[in-house]
Formats: structure tokens, sequence, C-alpha cells
């Protein structure tokens, strides 16, 4: 049995596709085999969202080539997308693929076999208007499925490289998400995650078909799914329609994922990030009126070229009277080929990091306060795996409103809805008591 080894970088989008492209290789009679060990073929998913990315992508495949030089070296993703010459000029790499075609990739390797020319079947991704189907069944990872509704993006901020490497937005067909939903389903998840290159934007393309109804016909059409989870939506996608949905639904979980970027209007224009500060506030006094107790969670960016002091506190503080309930906290990185890395008043390392170093702390602050609000609370939660810092028998998991608990469970718990009884809040995780598996009345 011919093998196949994986190494994915970068962003849950391309995690998925790496188990969309192994469902490939398998229907083909591949066995997966760890990337640390000598196999036949390596396919190498790549970044690029920043310049570090593309350096390890380029480690990677190089340690690739290393193990086996006989092997078929396979690159695709971002990186592939938006540099493949870049990657074609590195000795050993056999076969390019970008973030289209991937379909194809099989019949590459084995047109690379016969004729044993390096293959480049990268094309131009601005001119795809068409979602590529991939379909994946089943996880490796058991808790928690991904399903990819969309690709692509329209935004094109200064600071992104992603429109470039992925192409303009297009969405997934509603009736193949729903199928996938309910294949997922009767694997046995409970939790589904939306997922996407610009995920809240899906079925703008669409003439009568929004984000708004999809999550509707999920609940309507997939019986057995528990929790939908978007893993990432826009202020401008919340329209007033898509709030109705998530306030009247079951099964769309307390928790959204709303990157913000900058809270200063002067920086956001710059970004070319299309809301203002009044226009995201807006939205989020909405939500939080319709889903008391709602999870907001954001990336932000500091030391964005010409971010002043000034401008920087502006951020803290909407954060701050916001309460958001954690923060993914990223230094500014110049991105080549961004308009961006071209932008004057570039920011000094030493006050990025202190500037970081100040909102990690308010965002631990914000997430403490935000978890001891439900202390002494019984809430729902999926374990997912053994919590390795602790005693023997304790395993964590997620709330539908995404705090982390650690309590005692059983393996065969893993995966199913238990109700557990917040005993001691905190951060990063809070610590919890099993209380029952819910009725199966509510199930």
């Amino acid at each position: 049995m011919p093998t196949v080894a994986f190494h994915t970088l970068g962003c849950k989008v391309n995690h998925y596709e790496t188990e969309a492209i192994w469902q490939l290789f398998e229907q083909n009679g591949y066995e997966r085999t760890d990337f640390e060990k000598t196999s036949d073929v390596y396919v190498i998913n790549t970044c690029t969202v920043t310049n570090t990315g593309d350096k390890k992508s380029r480690q990677v495949i190089r340690r690739a080539v290393r193990k086996n030089p006989d092997a078929v070296i396979c690159v695709t993703g971002c990186y592939a997308q938006t540099s493949p010459a870049e990657i074609m000029a590195i000795p050993g790499v056999d076969v390019v693929v970008g973030t289209q075609d991937r379909v194809k990739m099989l019949d590459y390797i084995e047109q690379f076999k016969q004729e044993r020319q390096p293959i480049n079947a990268v094309g131009n991704i601005m001119k795809n208007r068409v979602y590529e189907e991939l379909d994946v069944p089943a996880f490796t990872d058991r808790t928690r499925a991904s399903l990819k509704i969309q690709e692509g993006c329209n935004n094109f901020c200064t600071f992104c490289i992603i429109p470039w490497a992925r192409g303009l937005m297009r969405s997934r067909d509603p009736e193949e998400v729903i199928r996938q939903a309910n294949q997922l389903v009767q694997s046995g998840y409970q939790e589904i995650v939306l997922t996407g290159i610009h995920t809240g934007g899906y079925g703008s393309d669409f003439k009568d078909y929004n984000l708004a109804m999809l999550l509707r016909d999920l609940e309507a059409k997939v019986p057995g799914l528990k929790r939908i989870r978007i893993s990432s939506i826009e202020a401008s996608q919340l329209t007033d329609e898509v709030i109705d949905v998530i306030d009247q639904s079951n099964i769309v979980v307390r928790h959204l994922h709303i990157p913000l970027q900058s809270g200063s209007d002067t920086v956001l224009k710059r970004m070319r990030r299309k809301y203002t500060m009044d226009f995201f506030a807006d939205r989020l006094n909405r939500l939080k009126e319709a889903l008391p107790g709602l999870a907001v969670t954001s990336d932000v960016i500091v030391g964005f070229p010409g971010e002043t002091e000034e401008e920087f506190m502006e951020t803290y503080n909407f954060i701050k009277e916001h309460r958001f309930s954690e923060l993914h906290v990223f230094p500014y990185s110049k991105r080549t080929g961004t308009p961006a890395a071209r932008m004057d008043d570039q920011i000094d390392e030493e006050i990025k990091n202190e500037r970081v170093h100040k909102l990690i702390a308010l965002s631990d602050q914000l997430a403490k306060e935000y978890a001891a609000e439900f202390e002494n609370e019984v809430l729902e939660v999926i374990p997912e795996e053994p919590f390795k810092e602790g005693g023997e028998g304790l395993y964590s998991g997620y709330t539908d409103n995404y705090l982390k608990v650690v309590f005692p469970a059983t393996e065969d718990m893993v995966g199913k809805i238990v109700k557990v009884k917040i005993t001691k809040a905190g951060y990063p995780y809070n610590e919890g008591q099993f209380v029952r598996v819910p009725d199966a009345v509510n199930a």
C-alpha cells in the first residue's frame, strides 16, 4: 500500500482541507503515515498570511525532501498559490497545486511518476467564481467538526494578502452544506463549526439566499445537531436578520468571534476596514440585548503603521468598555506585497511589544471577569480530551459560550454533551463538577 504523510501550516480552513485531501488519497488506496516517518508521498499544506508563514512553509518542505529524497513532494495551500515559482525553485519539489484543483492532486502525482518532470499546476485564482467541493465525512479529531461553507474574500484590507491566495468570495451550495452536516451528525458529532476564509460573507454572491437562511435550514434539516458555532463573522455581516436567527435558535451557541483589528476609526480607515466604531458598538449592543451572557471574542492588530499612543488607547478603551471575553492579539507584521508593508511610519518593535502586553493583560482580566459570571452555574460541556496538567481522570472541554472547563469525566463521555457545574471560575480554564447527561427528552 502506498503511504502519504501530511503537514498542515496555518488556519482552521487549511486543517479542514488537509482532511479533505486525505479522503481523496484514502479512496485511492493510500495509507496515512506520520510526517516524521518515511513516506511515498508528502503533502505540505502551506500558509502565507505572514512572511513567517512563508518561511516556515519552506522549512517544512525541505524537511520532507530530506526525509525521503525518492518521495513525491506535493505542495499546496496559500503560499503555493501566491508564490509557485519560489516553491518550484526548492530542489526536490515535484508537484505544486494552489488553493484550487486539489481534487486533481492524485492525477498530477501519477503524471509526475510517469514523466518525472516537476508540475506547476497553479492557475489564476482571481478568475475562479465556483466553490470547489471538498468533502470531509469525519475528522481525526472526534469532538468538533468543521464545515467549510465559503471560500475567498472581497475585502482587500491593506495588511492582508489572503484575497490573492484564496480569490474572491464564493459560497458553497446550501444543499451540499446541509448534506455534509447530516453526514457529520451521523458520524457522531454534536457540534459543527461553520468555517471559511470570510465565513460571515456566506451567500453574498447568491441572489436570494444568505447566512441567516442557512442557519435556519441547518436547524430545521439536520436532526441530532446540538450546536452550531460560527468560526468568525464581521460586524457588517451581523445583520438584524442574523441577530434574530441567533436569538431564536436553540442550537446556535452564545459565542461569536467578531474581528475588531482596531478600535480607532482613523486606524480602521488606513486598514481599509469597512466599519466605524459607532457601527461596531451598535452591533455589540444589539447582540447583547438579544443574547444575555453572550461571549464575544476578537482579533486585534497593534502597532499598525502610524498607530499613535492615542489611537492605541482608543482601541484599549473600546475593548474595556464593551467587555470582550477574550482577545487574540497580534503585533502588526509586514506582509510583502500588501499596501501596509509599503506605508511610512512603521512602528518600532519595542512599542509594539509593550502594546501587545497591555492588551493581553486586559484580555486576561476580561476573560476572568466573564468566567466569574458563570461560577456555580450548570452549563453544557462537550468533553474533548484528557487534561494533561491535572491528576488522573480529568478531562477538558468547552461550554457553548466558549469557556474551557476541566472536570472529572470518563472516556465514554468524550464528544457527548454533558451538564457540568462550574465550581471555580478562572482563566485559562474553569474547574467544574459533572452533574449529568442531559435528559433524553431534550436530546
